[in-house]
């Protein structure tokens, strides 16, 4: 099947786009407000972009808390989003009235980083401590901004639980990660093979 974007007419019960485009690592955002009051929230539209600065990405659908208390304060952690962890991630995705904490509604700790002022999951395997570099509405071809916001952020500190380094690495198989799929489905990272780059 083909089928143009401009149209959509896929013919399907669900649009395929997000599916394709899959797995999606997830960016567990944890904030602070200038008001002092924690907010915590999963995005799938999230990535790291470069390795030296240490950057990542996360975008989000509408001015939501994550944007304007990153906005506010320029600061924000993205912690490791985990099969383990899978039902606390879940509930931070629920729509909380500015003001209330999702790591309270989750059952989590938050730790408040070590160089910036914002809060990471205590119980993750791993986080990172960000201050951001970029915020901006990304255009399409006609010029028009989207609805979404992008934020970019340098990685400043990490954080790794001891229990996660396994042979001097990061552990798949340990940690597992978690990642969105299309529609409501997920996945975890944790069946691992390896590939060797060929050469010429």
């Amino acid at each position: 099947m083909f089928y143009d974007t401009a149209l959509n007419r896929h013919g399907l019960p669900h649009d395929p786009f997000k599916a394709i485009v899959s797995p999606r690592p997830i960016g567990w955002i944890g904030t602070k407000a200038a008001d002092g009051s924690l907010n915590l929230a999963p995005y799938s539209f999230f990535n790291a972009i470069s390795d030296k600065p240490k950057l990542v990405m996360f975008s989000s659908s509408g001015y939501k808390d994550s944007v304007r208390n990153i906005e506010a304060t320029g600061a924000f952690t993205a912690s490791f989003a985990s099969r383990n962890l899978s039902e606390e991630v879940n509930k931070t995705s629920i729509a909380a009235p500015h003001g209330d904490s999702e790591f309270e509604i989750a059952g989590l700790t938050p730790v408040n980083g070590s160089l910036v002022d914002a809060p990471f999951v205590g119980e993750a395997y791993a986080a990172l401590e960000c201050r951001m570099t970029e915020l901006f509405q990304p255009k399409g071809l006609d010029g028009e901004a989207s609805d979404n916001y992008v934020v970019i952020g340098q990685v400043v500190g990490i954080h790794i639980r001891d229990e996660a380094i396994r042979d001097g690495r990061f552990d798949m198989s340990t940690v597992r990660p978690l990642a969105r799929l299309g529609y409501m489905d997920y996945c975890d990272g944790g069946d691992v093979f390896q590939m060797i780059r060929p050469t010429r």
